[in-house]
């Protein structure tokens, strides 16, 4: 009896979660400006349901994000993820170059 309590108490039946979802903001849009060192200025638009009219609109809020290694231009679509705060208005990482600009 006491070595089936012991393997029943080593062995749990709930599985261990390896990952955990990271709960940070996610945006993708065009890069409007680099001309700041490792500074991008990125227009990011959200599409938005009117109270009154029940229409979309387009909804344009430009963000700073941290580009460590200049690598994004003018034109391109990034995707930035939330982070700490960089600066006064840095809280915004570049993730990736999705497109470059032709």
């Amino acid at each position: 009896m006491a070595d089936q309590a012991v393997s029943q108490e080593a062995s749990p039946e709930v599985p261990v979660v390896s990952k955990v979802r990271s709960g940070k903001k996610e945006f993708v849009g065009i890069v409007k400006s680099d001309k700041m060192s490792k500074t991008i200025v990125v227009a990011v638009e959200t599409k938005t349901l009117h109270p009154l009219y029940k229409k979309y609109v387009n909804r344009t809020k430009k963000i700073k994000a941290h580009d460590e290694t200049n690598d994004a231009k003018i034109g391109d679509r990034v995707r930035v993820v939330e982070c700490r705060p960089i600066s006064k208005e840095k809280c915004w990482k570049l993730a990736a170059v999705l497109e470059r600009a032709r």
